[in-house]
C-alpha cells in the first residue's frame, strides 16, 4: 500500500505516513519504504560527520602550511567546521566512537581537499596528522 505515491509525490507520503503514525493507524503503514527511509537517515549522519571533519582538517593543514593566508575569515571558517561537529556530536552522541575511529582516514582525505585548497603538492603535506583529534576540535587550537 501507499507505494504508488511513494513512487510519484514523496513529500505527499511522508505526509501521508506521519499521519497514520499520529492516528495509530500502523497497518496501513508503507512499512518497507518506511524501513528504507529511516536506515538511509542513520546513514547519512556519519557521512555528514566525516564530510565536516574532513573539511575542518583541509582548513587546518591549509592554516598550517600556508601562512601567508591567516586572517579572520580564515579562522572564523576553522571556528564554524568545529562549532557544526560539535552541534552534530551533542546531538547525536552515539557518533563520537565514529568519530574517533575515522580521524585517520578522514585525514587522508583532507591532504587531497587541502591539495585543492592551497594549490600545493601532496607531498607538503605529512602522511600522519601534524595534529591529533583533541587538538582539531579544541576551540583555541590552530596549528603553528
Amino acid at each position: 500500500m501507499n507505494s504508488n505515491l511513494y513512487d510519484s509525490d514523496y513529500f505527499g507520503w511522508t505526509q501521508q505516513q506521519a499521519e497514520l503514525l499520529k492516528s495509530g493507524r500502523f497497518s496501513e503503514l508503507d512499512t518497507e519504504h518506511l524501513c528504507e527511509e529511516i536506515e538511509a537517515m542513520g546513514r547519512s549522519s556519519p557521512l555528514q560527520l566525516i564530510r565536516h571533519l574532513e573539511v575542518l582538517l583541509a582548513h587546518l593543514l591549509t592554516w598550517r602550511y600556508q601562512p601567508e593566508f591567516h586572517g579572520v575569515r580564515w579562522a572564523a571558517a576553522i571556528l564554524e567546521q568545529r562549532r557544526r561537529l560539535i552541534k552534530m556530536l551533542d546531538a547525536n552522541p552515539s557518533l563520537k566512537p565514529a568519530l574517533h575511529s575515522c580521524f585517520l582516514e578522514t585525514y587522508d582525505n583532507a591532504r587531497f581537499s587541502a591539495v585543492m585548497e592551497t594549490g600545493l603538492t601532496l607531498e607538503v603535506f605529512p602522511v600522519h596528522p601534524p595534529f591529533n583529534l583533541v587538538d582539531a576540535l579544541d576551540p583555541d587550537y590552530l596549528p603553528d
